[in-house]
């Protein structure tokens, strides 16, 4: 089980998404989104983090998003900072999500970490979140205190867990709390035929499809759904959305790339089955949430 962190540079899984969102770039798949007739998108999984914010300013970072078409985006930032300027910003656009890194060296050592507790409890008590998130969480690290702690705080104000874990993991936090709902990042970087086990298993879960490019190719302007997740999606229309991960700050240059290769291949779906990937689904799971929090 591959327990390394998604920034890592050698990961096929990010060289294959990067590759194809420069070319959807380079082959001109990326005109001025908010063009009549463009279909909006909901980009359900974008960190603004603490090196951001110089590259990338507020203000042109929304208009980035804005740009791309985008009716919505799930912001989360190491540290919190970045998601509150953006929130600031944009505050119809942006739905925020407290991750658990105060820089990201937290990353790979948050779980035994017990100031992540107070960093977060801090926050909650400040600012308003619909989720929390994207947090790494592997295995049987999922029953250390901190994580459970977090659930817990999670669970006292329901919000939503957006986990990059594998399956295990996923299947110790719903034992954790069974009325949890889970977004699983990138899908968890299985395979669509393993997804789809597990959203049977668990019907609080849903799959964002960030940083993956294996479900489907672009060629040109058209796009082509591999046909493995073709049936996942047609097996459970109403659990996936799609995400650019902006994990490193040049990645919001590629939002804009993202968002036409997105929708070259949800052309390649049924127009209902793709406005609800494209949007409708991350619409249905965040915005109520969002609304509830005021």
């Amino acid at each position: 089980m591959r327990r390394h962190l998604p920034m890592d540079a050698a990961d096929p899984d990010r060289r294959r998404c990067l590759t194809q969102a420069a070319a959807a770039a380079l082959l001109g798949l990326a005109p001025m989104a908010r063009a009549a007739g463009v279909p909006a998108l909901f980009d359900a999984h974008i960190h603004y983090s603490h090196d951001a914010w110089e590259l990338v300013p507020p203000k042109q970072a929304v208009q980035i998003l804005r740009d791309a078409g985008l009716r919505g985006a799930f912001v989360s930032s190491s540290n919190d900072d970045g998601t509150q300027k953006l929130r600031a910003e944009a505050p119809d656009l942006i739905v925020p999500e407290l991750r658990p890194y105060r820089s990201r060296a937290d990353t790979s050592v948050w779980v035994r970490d017990e100031a992540i507790i107070t960093y977060m409890e801090q926050r909650l008590a400040k600012y308003t979140y619909v989720g929390v998130g994207e947090f790494h969480l592997y295995g049987a690290d999922a029953e250390l205190p901190v994580p459970r702690r977090m659930v817990a705080l999670a669970r006292e104000r329901g919000l939503v867990l957006h986990a990059h874990s594998d399956a295990d993991a996923i299947d110790r936090l719903f034992r954790q709390w069974p009325e949890a709902r889970i977004l699983w990042a990138h899908s968890g970087f299985d395979r669509p035929e393993a997804v789809a086990a597990v959203l049977k298993r668990h019907p609080r879960l849903w799959c964002d499809l960030a940083f993956r490019g294996d479900h489907a190719s672009v060629n040109g302007s058209k796009g082509q759904v591999d046909p493995a997740w073709r049936a996942a999606f047609e097996a459970h229309p109403d659990r996936f959305m799609i995400g650019t991960d902006t994990f490193t700050p040049e990645r919001w240059h590629y939002i804009g790339g993202h968002a036409a290769y997105s929708r070259a291949w949800l052309a390649d779906l049924p127009p209902p089955l793709a406005e609800k990937i494209g949007w409708r689904n991350a619409e249905a799971l965040l915005r109520p949430a969002a609304a509830a929090k005021g």
